[in-house]
Order: C-alpha cells, then sequence, then structure tokens
C-alpha cells in the first residue's frame, strides 16, 4: 500500500523531528551534564563558587564590589575595578559602557540626575578617587584637580582660525573654579547647564595640565572591562592599595605583597594576555590570615 505524496512527507518530517528531540534535546543535554560532574570539571560547571566559613561569598569567574551599603570602598579590602554591568557586576547585565576615546564633553543639565558623565570625566574622577583612598597621586593628563575632564570650548572671531572672542569650561559648572583663569589671554567661564557649546559654533580643546606622562593610578583602576564582570586587577593596582590594606590589618606591607604574589596568575599559556589578581580570593586569604579587627 502506498501512502499519499503529502501523508508520506508529513510522516517523514515527524521521523526526524522525533530522531532531533532525542538527539539534541536530550542525549546532548545529558551528555554535557555528565562530562560536567567529572572530577576537576564539577566545581566549573556548577559557576566556580567560592566559600567560605560554610557559605557560598561569589565566583572566581565573577568580579564583586567590596562596598558598604552606600557604595563606598571598605578600606580593609582591595578593590575591584570599576564595573558597567547594572549597578556594577551584574552577572544578569554584563556589558560595557560603549564610551570611546573622543568622548571628553559632559552633558549638563539644570537637574543633576538628567545629567551624565564624559569617559574623560568618568576617569578623572575614579582616579581622583583611588588616590585619595590610597595615598597616591591621582592626577591624570587632560584631568582638572576637581576631578573632570580638563576641556575647554574656544570660540574665535571667524569660526575656527580668527581671535579667541569667549572661553568656556566645558565640564565644569558653578560652584566650581575654572582650572584655568584664562586662554590666550580671554577669561575662561563655567559651564550653564543645558547649553551645547559645540553646537554654538565653538571648538574643543582638551587641555593636558601637569600631571604625569605615566600616571601612579594605573588603567584597570579608572577603566571598566569589556564584560564588567573581571574578577581581577592588575598587579600595579594590587600595589597601591597594599599600604592602606596593610595598616587597617595591623601587618606590615611585606607580608601583604606576599600574598599579592602567591594570587597573582600568570599570562595565560605564557604570552596571551596579562597577568591578574583574583581580587575576592585574596580579599578571603586577607580574612583568614588577618581578621578584621
Amino acid at each position: 500500500m502506498h501512502l499519499p505524496t503529502w501523508l508520506a512527507q508529513h510522516l517523514a518530517a515527524l521521523r526526524a523531528l522525533l530522531v532531533f528531540t532525542v538527539l539534541l534535546g536530550l542525549a546532548y543535554p545529558l551528555a554535557l551534564v555528565a562530562v560536567g560532574r567529572l572530577p576537576g570539571l564539577d566545581g566549573k560547571a556548577g559557576g566556580s563558587l567560592v566559600t567560605a566559613g560554610g557559605k557560598t561569598v561569589g565566583s572566581s569567574l565573577i568580579g564583586q564590589p567590596f562596598t558598604d551599603a552606600d557604595g563606598n570602598p571598605v578600606p580593609r579590602y582591595f578593590q575591584s575595578r570599576p564595573s558597567a554591568a547594572g549597578d556594577g557586576y551584574d552577572p544578569t547585565s554584563t556589558s560595557a559602557s560603549n564610551l570611546g576615546p573622543e568622548d571628553i564633553v559632559d552633558t549638563t543639565a539644570t537637574d543633576p540626575d538628567d545629567s551624565t558623565q564624559s569617559l574623560l570625566t568618568q576617569v578623572c574622577a575614579r582616579s581622583k578617587t583611588v588616590g585619595e583612598l590610597d595615598g597616591v597621586d591621582g592626577r591624570r593628563p587632560y584631568c582638572t584637580a576637581d576631578g573632570v575632564g580638563a576641556v575647554l570650548a574656544v570660540f574665535r572671531a571667524d569660526g575656527l582660525t580668527g581671535v579667541v572672542t569667549r572661553v568656556v569650561s566645558v565640564n565644569q559648572t558653578a560652584p566650581a573654579t575654572p582650572f584655568v583663569t584664562e586662554y590666550q589671554g580671554v577669561p575662561v567661564e563655567l559651564a550653564e547647564p543645558g547649553r551645547d557649546y559645540r553646537a554654538a559654533g565653538a571648538t574643543i580643546v582638551p587641555v593636558r595640565g601637569d600631571a604625569p606622562a605615566d600616571p601612579v593610578v594605573p588603567a584597570d583602576a579608572v577603566t571598566a572591562s569589556g564584560s564588567g564582570l573581571d574578577p581581577h586587577i592588575s598587579p600595579a593596582y594590587a600595589r597601591i592599595q597594599v599600604d592602606r590594606v596593610a595598616r587597617e590589618r595591623g601587618t606590615d606591607p611585606a607580608t601583604i605583597r606576599k600574598l599579592i604574589e602567591a594570587h597573582t596568575t600568570d599570562r595565560t599559556f605564557g604570552f596571551m594576555g596579562s597577568p591578574g589578581v583574583n581580587v575576592l580570593e585574596l580579599n578571603l586569604a586577607l580574612d583568614e590570615e588577618f581578621p578584621a579587627r
């Protein structure tokens, strides 16, 4: 008995659906679960969770902030790098800031909640905060002393080449003090919230200032990672935090440096990436050896 062509085609499609459902919907997932249960892989398959004192305190693969309820750094802990994932280190909202090196002008508004910081100002503010927290020089090129981008809007008589007629510090508003008093003989004004000086015909001029070319505060202390979840910081960022942590833990800096070395991972395969310090594991080691006073 020959089935009608249309019915034979539907039966063939049904058989294919059943076969692939069993293979890809049951057999393949179960095989991966079984592999994940093999000794040495079970922890990684479960999220590389880290436990301390009988409870889960985080993951060795996902960073987390070490701040108080108000978002202030807890001095006895090493601090992680900034994060642009949600409100910070949110694994359900992994992301970067999507801001580039030309993002140097803040968006100011009458309502501070509607204002947004440029990438430059974010970097300047973070560097200033780290410098104050760890007692190091937080200055950076193109940053003002009050932690915003050192950028001027320069108006000229005939566009781009005429004499300077007006100068505005675009990232500073009242009651701040302009980071320079004058530019080419013209007094520098503070920005007015809501004004777009570039659209008004100004040339945007970043001012380098007298900060060292090689800042003390490293780049990973002032920029977020691409995922926003990086659990590591650079050895350079860890080193500038040593004195603070040693003071808070009541020990000497040399001991803290040894802990950093013990928790520093080398480049992947010896040549990919850069050495890193896992912040969670380092802080857990601190709690174990030097409990909070």
